[in-house]
């Protein structure tokens, strides 16, 4: 059994990085592990958050022992906590990366544990170079992994973009299907949660809406001729992440206010079963993108699914087989939705799904972690 310290997000704050980490101390614990969470007092300062809040409405799992001890932006903390870490020698410290902004804390944390020359530094890494750009971006994240052992990518463009920064191990490993959102449920029952006519074909474009993330795309898509004739609804939940402007303008110009439902808010925990239950296929059309926990949570309440021939997402879904992997435009996109519908494809991708999730298990995701520390050298 190990002590394993896991640095990031988690409860009191909310989303996917949250989830993530809380999924990933349950399933080190199942395994016979002792983990502790280290999570943020302040994750960001709220001129930096685009969203309404950053905090969790769902109460705090009480199967975890979660610390809420970290400022992003308090240099002096870092050094406490570091300290505190340090003086644990947790035999692994395992911290979930996406963002340059906290490569000065996380770096320097991990800096000052690894002063006690026993605890093995492992990162997963959800992006090495960001989405959206800013100044500062190299030199953070150059920062943080100076202070690591080892990483986990989780597709191989991020793999790849690590080797340009170090030659310390990276192993790749996908993200594990997201199978803490309850159970599947009849697209009746979804829709009916959801009060949409249960007669209603429905296609998801779920998460929160990012430019990276092509909804306008969509939009455009939805508004040909050959698409707006399907009969299907595209329902877009998830709260604007960029000014929304552009998109609701975008809907009155192509009008297409009777074909899109909009539930731009924050998705709970509790109700993300019921937008995946009610979709016929999950569309992700990215701009770029390195992998998507929208795809995990897709193999969890198998639903097929479509995303764009960008970054890591056509490692995890077969064309043809699980959905559709098109090119990054609205003629490719309208395409694979009119054959969707036209070939009723939805039964057969959904029992391949089915099949294809075993690849994505959190055990797998727990070994390869084990096995980057094991590829470390600690001097005495």
């Amino acid at each position: 059994m190990a002590r394993i310290v896991i640095l990031g997000s988690a409860h009191p704050f909310r989303g996917g990085l949250a989830g993530y980490n809380e999924r990933l101390a349950l399933q080190y614990q199942r395994e016979g592990h002792e983990v502790i969470v280290y999570t943020f007092s302040l994750q960001y300062p709220s001129f930096l958050f685009p969203g309404k809040t950053q905090y969790s409405e769902s109460p705090k799992p009480n199967n975890l022992d979660i610390r809420i001890r970290v400022n992003s932006i308090n240099p002096f903390n870092w050094l406490s906590i570091g300290n505190e870490i340090k003086k644990l020698k947790p035999d692994l410290l395992v911290v979930k990366f996406w963002l340059p902004f906290m490569g000065p804390c996380f770096g320097t944390i991990c800096r000052i544990v690894r002063r006690n020359r026993h605890t093995k530094i492992v990162s997963i890494l959800d992006n090495v170079v960001p989405h959206e750009k800013r100044f500062g971006d190299v030199a953070f994240t150059k920062y943080f992994i100076g202070g690591i052992d080892a990483a986990v990518a989780m597709s191989r463009s991020v793999q790849e973009d690590f080797k340009r920064f170090t030659t310390r191990p990276v192993l790749l490993s996908p993200h594990p299907a997201f199978d803490n959102f309850g159970e599947r449920e009849t697209k009746e029952q979804a829709k009916q949660a959801l009060g949409i006519d249960t007669h209603q074909p429905v296609l998801l474009f779920f998460g929160f809406i990012r430019d990276y993330k092509g909804l306008d795309w969509l939009l455009q898509t939805v508004a040909r001729d050959d698409v707006r004739r399907l009969p299907f609804k595209l329902l877009v939940a998830g709260e604007f992440y960029s000014d929304s402007k552009p998109y609701l303008d975008l809907i009155k110009q192509l009008q297409l206010d009777d074909k899109v439902i909009l539930h731009t808010h924050f998705i709970n925990d509790e109700d993300v079963k019921h937008y995946f239950c009610a979709a016929d296929m999950v569309v992700q059309p990215y701009k770029h993108a390195t992998q998507s926990g929208v795809t995990q949570i897709c193999y969890h309440f198998e639903r097929p699914m479509l995303v764009t021939n960008t970054g890591g997402l056509p490692e995890i879904v077969p064309d043809g087989k699980v959905g559709y992997i098109v090119e990054p435009n609205v003629d490719a996109i309208a395409s694979a939705l009119v054959d969707f519908y036209a070939s009723n494809r939805e039964g057969y991708f959904a029992t391949n799904v089915a099949l294809e999730k075993e690849r994505f298990g959190w055990d797998k995701m727990t070994a390869a972690t084990l096995q980057a520390a094991a590829l470390v050298n600690k001097k005495p």
